[in-house]
């Protein structure tokens, strides 16, 4: 039977999730006791008090993840048992799914359709795969001298400092955690102080699945404080770190002050969706850019929020935007059929609406939305209309800047060219699409746009088997697919001296 809105509200009342800190195979209160409150943006009650990570805290999850490091139990372990451990746990996080997805949309804001049918399935896959592809990556022989033979081998780098946003906690969570541990390394995760409810329960369910204790912790907690902390830890060998491009930037200063650690970085966007003059299918195109901004409230990394169209269609295609804008349906999370949840929480959401205030100042039109919405029952969560802003200057802060909010803004051009030299004007690099029935300009618009990932007549569709990561102040690395597995690696070099002598009939 499925379950109907009351029957999310009634569970979500009942949950009692786990709230300490994550060390060494199991749950403690922080040191000094402190806690943070964790604020549903559904309705903005509080859901629970989480254990927050201290300075002291984080050294005791990094040394216990160096000791497990050190002990082999899991990073000299044969690839096999690895592989059988990583599949157990994706097992184990399907089993629950209801539960962790119950966490997930509580948690973030995301709709409890999404959490079910997205985000707990992802999470799980991105382990599944990890796991499966173990035992089909090869180390490497080096074309010597006869007289030589040099292997090239790759090994664990040792302890990972990951720390992942709010917007998709377990979907990031899984695509650096998975690929770290399948590698052999041990893991401190710092989750955001928002959303750290689902990685808990990950964490304890991996302890489940037959990680040895110490491999995977999670420390939730301040950023100024658990994070800085684990970025400057002697004994963390990398950092993977999703986020602003200020705290990424903090990362780098982190691993420069202690050990010179590695950093991998993705910063977020402003993505655009250049439509040409020959688009084709209009109805098609709005979907895609209606659903690339407003999907998540409009909190996704490389969300379209920039739609740049040839002006011969602007009016048939904005049309076509709004409408599916529209038909929309903004509500409570826990409703199964809300397509568009929460904003994180009341800060994020004044954040957003002061970008209403700046739009009004740069002279651009509001052709739908721009105001907060109060839903019944839930009127105290953080709720706004999915947004559309005609005749953006692509030059002004709103083309430029990061809103991070159900907020599309529309600016013109004529001309292929112009329109992917509006597209790469801007500091960021992570995505981009173009949409046209030319396989010529298809090709040679995605050559020039500078983005990590380019879509052509499509948007946001991506798998775990491809690289996900940004050009520019996107930041650098990547996460997904078999790069990841190599980003959490290290490159060994074993040359052997074969000799010159001729073999005897000893």
């Amino acid at each position: 039977m499925t379950a109907t809105k009351n029957d999310w509200i009634a569970r979500a009342a009942a949950q009692r999730p786990a709230t300490g800190l994550y060390i060494d195979g199991g749950f403690r209160d922080a040191r000094n006791g402190d806690t943070f409150p964790t604020v549903s943006p559904r309705d903005g009650s509080v859901t629970a008090h989480v254990a927050a990570a201290g300075g002291q805290d984080v050294d005791d999850a990094v040394q216990a993840a160096h000791r497990a490091f050190e002990s082999g139990a899991w990073s000299r372990t044969d690839r096999r048992h690895r592989q059988q451990v990583l599949t157990r746990l994706a097992d184990l996080i399907l089993e629950n799914l209801e539960e962790l997805a119950l966490l997930e949309s509580t948690d973030s804001g995301h709709p409890i359709s999404n959490a079910l049918g997205v985000d707990v399935p992802s999470c799980a896959r991105t382990f599944r795969w990890y796991a499966e592809a173990l035992d089909k990556v090869y180390d490497d022989v080096a074309p010597t001298p006869r007289n030589a033979l040099a292997i090239i081998s790759r090994e664990p780098l040792g302890v990972i400092g990951a720390v992942v946003p709010w917007n998709y906690p377990l979907i990031i969570t899984a695509w650096k955690v998975a690929p770290a541990l399948a590698a052999g390394n041990s893991v401190v995760l710092k989750p955001s102080e928002q959303t750290s409810l689902s990685a808990l329960r990950l964490a304890e369910l991996a302890t489940l699945a037959g990680v040895p204790d110490g491999v995977f912790n999670v420390v939730p907690g301040l950023g100024e404080v658990a994070g800085a902390a684990l970025g400057r830890h002697p004994l963390v060998d990398k950092i993977t770190f999703t986020g602003s491009p200020e705290v990424g930037r903090y990362f780098q200063r982190y691993a420069s002050e202690s050990n010179g650690k590695q950093v991998a970085l993705e910063l977020g966007g402003k993505s655009p969706q250049v439509v040409l003059h020959d688009v084709g299918d209009i109805a098609a195109c709005a979907s895609a850019v209606a659903w690339g901004i407003f999907y998540n409230a409009g909190q996704t990394c490389h969300g379209g929020s920039r739609l740049l169209v040839d002006e011969r269609v602007h009016d048939e295609l904005l049309e076509e935007v709004i409408k599916v804008g529209r038909s929309l349906q903004l509500g409570d999370p826990l409703d199964p059929a809300t397509q568009v949840g929460a904003i994180i929480d009341d800060r994020q959401l004044e954040n957003i609406l002061g970008y209403y205030g700046i739009a009004e100042s740069e002279g651009i039109s509001v052709a739908t939305g721009g105001t907060r919405v109060r839903p019944a029952g839930v009127e105290n969560g953080f709720y706004l209309e999915p947004t559309v802003l005609d005749r953006v200057n692509n030059a002004g802060r709103i083309g430029q800047e990061e809103i991070f909010g159900p907020v599309l803004a529309v600016s013109t051009f004529r001309g292929a060219a112009e329109g992917v030299r509006m597209a790469n004007d801007t500091k960021y690099g992570l995505a981009a699409s173009v949409w046209t029935q030319d396989i010529t300009k298809a090709h040679t618009a995605a050559r020039e746009l500078r983005a990590g990932t380019v879509w052509v007549n499509t948007f946001d569709v991506a798998d775990i088997i491809t690289p996900f990561g940004g050009f520019k102040e996107s930041g650098f690395g990547r996460d997904r697919s078999l790069h990841a597995l190599d980003a959490y690696s290290a490159l060994k070099t074993t040359w052997i001296n074969l000799g010159d002598a001729a073999l005897d009939d000893a």
